[in-house]
């Protein structure tokens, strides 16, 4: 199994800047050349697993976007500080953590960060890849019309129904009309057993999207055994499919359903490749 730090890009890596809207600014970390991505972090934060994630898909011929979310960014957090990060989201004016919350305030600054990095970047699109804690904005983004991939990384939210989607009835009826008339297919992935994100959420997506909801399942199993602290003594279960319980090892189950996402940001925002 990998280190902890083993493959982990550094923020000095990643250029920071600040961008504000919607009366909120927040830093966003920004590497690479070609069509945009943001990459949202999990929680509690940009883990150097989250920038490592990021560096592949700067790699693959994108510039990345990491918006800074909560937590740390850089570090690993201990135990303690992951659950405070986790509690003061859960009460934060800008999440919906819990059933019947709507659709998270955050995602509106998170649209507009998508509409400058499609003028800064061109191409046909922008891809907006989240996890866990932000896996559901992904899709929330794609009321933003320049977001025209999205990704759903083990997605929580609401952390008290499993079944249900973070999400107002207007937003989900407006994004399940966005799909069809662009055309658009989502990504989904997650660990069985995994008792943040169970099937009952991949069979919400699939009611809302139909056929063009894509969803891999990846046995628990083959989750990293040995993930960082946070991750095995909070979230406690096989979870975070392309960061903490990663494997990277070539032809590893985990490695396999990074490269899908890879595959399909390129389909979706690189033209040659389509």
């Amino acid at each position: 199994m990998r280190k902890h730090d083993a493959g982990a890009s550094q923020l000095e890596d990643f250029e920071r800047r600040s961008f504000a809207a919607d009366g909120s600014e927040k830093n966003v970390y920004v590497a690479g050349a070609g069509p945009a991505v943001i990459v949202m972090p999990e929680m509690p934060g940009i883990s150097p697993d989250v920038l490592r994630f990021a560096a592949w898909v700067r790699d693959a011929g994108f510039t990345v976007y990491v918006p800074s979310l909560f937590g740390t960014d850089g570090a690993y957090p201990t135990v303690e500080d992951g659950a405070a990060v986790m509690k003061r989201a859960c009460v934060s004016a800008e999440f919906r953590a819990f059933a019947g919350g709507g659709t998270s305030p955050v995602v509106t600054w998170l649209r507009a960060l998508a509409r400058l990095a499609h003028d800064e970047c061109g191409g046909p699109g922008v891809g907006a890849v989240g996890m866990c804690f932000t896996g559901n904005f992904a899709l929330t983004m794609t009321l933003e019309p320049s977001v025209v991939a999205a990704v759903l990384s083990q997605p929580s939210l609401p952390l008290d129904d499993p079944a249900a989607l973070e999400m107002s009835t207007e937003d989900a009826e407006a994004v399940k009309a966005r799909f069809a008339s662009a055309d658009l297919r989502a990504l989904g992935l997650r660990f069985e057993g995994d008792r943040w994100c169970t099937g009952q959420r991949f069979a919400a997506y699939a009611r809302l999207l139909g056929e063009r909801f894509d969803e891999r399942v990846l046995s628990g199993e083959v989750a990293n055994a040995e993930p960082p602290p946070f991750f095995r003594d909070v979230v406690g279960t096989p979870h975070s499919v392309v960061t903490a319980h990663l494997v990277d090892e070539e032809g590893h189950p985990t490695v396999q359903a990074r490269d899908a996402i890879l595959s399909y940001l390129t389909e979706r925002l690189i033209p040659r490749a389509r």
